[in-house]
């Protein structure tokens, strides 16, 4: 039974139950740390207030990720799916990524209860005004050290660590039309406070912005004359220890805009926030508006919108790719224009938010920040997002919140073991200007960073940590036993001079298909995902052989560690302008400072040579 602290002394809170931080507390709670996650209520613990679906292109490895180092993203999806789909199959498996749509309702309750029954973790139901911190000594490189949260009610919450996970809350303010409304998101309160304490105690703080398409009665929509999008006839489970998905699915329904609805926007662009000066914040490039879409692709005849079921009895749908904050009236017209949505009741329209960050530069590559030991960020207050990017960083933030205490070093996964850690490299070397979400593009080494075998690349990690339990880590161990067998047998079998492993790395080999009516490979008993994790092995050796050859040949560069308090300026030769984007970005590792947008080779020679003149 979960641990039912009644005092109010912790080892680790998390403020914010979204995506990032039911992962941030499972983690930090599952390792050992004594955890409160004070959120408004335990009723939208991971609520999804955007697209009511899990996973998508690049996104997918990152559920993959989280679920390999033993989160809960995956398993929640697969418990709670109501259509899967691979995207992606008719290309390699590098950039194949599953997605799954989610009943809300279902998915939510879900994480909760998994929460509700994690040992060492406490919900607590509160709104949290300020981060207490504790002034270091002038000489000392951290301002401050974390020691409490105090909340909205008086109640203070005293701990050694912290994990800030505030989604779009902090000063939100929400659109549509002309109205402005303070709000974290639809319903819920804004945190103008939390905001204020975090100025105070020395972080800054930026605006981004996001928004939400209408969602409809689905009883009022018709679909009987749109384009069907069923699932896969054999859904692909998320979780590496789900053995299958055995649910019906429900399809999807694709529609598009047309001339009309085109021009009914540009008729009332006087009126759309985003066009009006209203809103000043930079949004999603990748996840524009309806209005912006217009906007910026003008010659486009029409653009495709998703009608996506929002639970299992399809009481509501979510209309994806109409994202808006035009006036309600406009929304309502626009819906009348739409095809299969001419007499929908609208639930909820569309918003636009904007809320603060914090530049994302402000932090290590543990997720702790620079200024305030104990403080680590996670999700949208990093000026990332997606469910997927925030969750990623959640379980991160956790594991390093917990070895923290524990006096362990925290864990920082390379750009060539995971696209988790590709994001958390990107955001603190390139800096955020809109909201950053992942692509497949974003990954150099995305031919090793593949959906299929992140378990393989993380789950020794999530065993180190205390966050595998024993019996995914058996299953692992059962998988890896396969892999080697059926390598060994490919290995050792030859036909026509040649080994069956050496066959399946020629292009377009016909092996592929004859090794499923091999009698002897029947006999072996394997799982599909073993016979799929060996064949791609195969076939990809080359390829990730050469990759591994460059990776190594910049392990230098990653494992020299570079001081934070390192002074640029005193560095005889650095250009002026590398010295004021060192200064700024303050890399912790030579790997990272080579990464940063106007830093040259040449720059990082003259710093190699001054370390070695000056070492720390």
């Amino acid at each position: 039974m979960p641990n039912r602290m009644k005092d109010n002394h912790f080892d680790c809170i998390v403020i914010g139950g979204g995506h990032a931080g039911v992962e941030a507390a499972f983690a930090a709670a599952k390792i050992g740390a004594k955890t409160a996650l004070i959120t408004i209520s335990r009723d939208t613990i991971a609520k999804m207030s955007c697209n009511p679906a899990i996973g998508g292109l690049a996104k997918g490895q990152i559920v993959r990720e989280v679920d390999a180092l033993g989160g809960l993203m995956a398993l929640a999806i697969d418990a709670t799916g109501i259509q899967f789909r691979m995207l992606n199959r008719s290309k390699g498996p590098a950039v194949q990524s599953p997605r799954a749509q989610a009943d809300k309702y279902k998915y939510k309750d879900f994480i909760r209860t998994q929460l509700e029954q994690t040992e060492n973790l406490t919900i607590i139901e509160a709104i949290a005004t300020e981060v207490i911190v504790e002034k270091n000594k002038p000489a000392t490189r951290m301002a401050g050290k974390v020691r409490a949260v105090r909340c909205q009610n008086g109640a203070v919450y005293n701990a050694q660590v912290i994990v800030l996970t505030t989604g779009t809350f902090l000063r939100g303010l929400m659109h549509v039309g002309t109205e402005q409304f303070a709000g974290g998101r639809l319903d819920e309160p804004a945190a103008c406070e939390l905001s204020q304490s975090l100025e105070h105690i020395g972080l800054e703080l930026k605006r981004l912005k996001t928004g939400t398409p209408p969602r409809l009665d689905a009883k009022t929509v018709d679909l009987h004359n749109l384009e069907i999008q069923y699932g896969d006839e054999k859904p692909v489970p998320f979780s590496f220890i789900t053995e299958k998905i055995n649910r019906p699915q429900i399809p999807c329904w694709i529609t598009y805009t047309n001339q009309q609805i085109h021009q009914l926007i540009r008729d009332n662009l006087h009126r759309a926030p985003l066009y009006t000066g209203q809103i000043t914040s930079i949004g999603p490039r990748y996840c524009p508006s309806i209005e912006t879409k217009i906007v910026r692709f003008a010659d486009k005849k029409r653009h495709q919108v998703f009608l996506e079921p929002e639970d299992e009895e399809q009481t509501t749908i979510y209309c994806n790719g109409i994202s808006t904050s035009l006036p309600k009236d406009v929304q309502q017209q626009m819906l009348k224009l739409l095809p299969g949505t001419e007499n929908a009741r609208i639930v909820h329209y569309g918003y636009a938010i904007e809320y603060d960050y914090c530049p994302p530069i402000q932090l290590m590559p543990s997720l702790e920040t620079k200024k305030i030991s104990g403080l680590f960020l996670a999700g949208q207050i990093n000026g990332t997002s997606g469910y997927e990017e925030a969750a990623g960083q959640g379980i991160i933030a956790g594991i390093n919140a917990a070895r923290k205490l524990q006096n362990k070093d925290p864990i920082v996964l390379g750009r060539d073991q995971a696209y988790i850690g590709v994001m958390i490299d990107d955001l603190l070397t390139k800096g955020i200007d809109e909201p950053y979400r992942m692509f497949t593009s974003r990954a150099e080494y995305r031919l090793s960073l593949r959906a299929d075998n992140a378990d393989r690349r993380l789950t020794q990690i999530g065993k180190s940590v205390g966050l595998v339990d024993q019996k995914r880590w058996t299953k692992f161990q059962k998988k890896l036993d396969g892999i080697n067998k059926f390598k060994s047998y490919l290995t050792s079998t030859c036909s026509d001079g040649l080994s069956l492993w050496q066959q399946l790395r020629q292009p377009d080999s016909a092996v592929v298909k004859t090794l499923a009516q091999n009698p002897e490979i029947r006999n072996m008993n394997l799982a599909e995902d073993v016979l799929q994790a060996a064949i791609i092995d195969a076939k990809y050796e080359g390829y990730l052989a050469k990759q591994q050859r460059l990776v190594a040949g910049l392990q230098s560069l990653e494992n020299k560690k570079l001081p934070l308090d390192l002074d640029y300026n005193t560095i005889t030769h650095l250009r002026a302008e590398a010295k004021e984007k060192l200064s700024l970005f303050r890399p912790s590792t030579l790997g990272q400072a080579s990464r940063i947008s106007g830093i040259t080779p040449a720059d990082i020679t003259v710093i190699q040579v001054h370390l070695k003149k000056h070492p720390t």
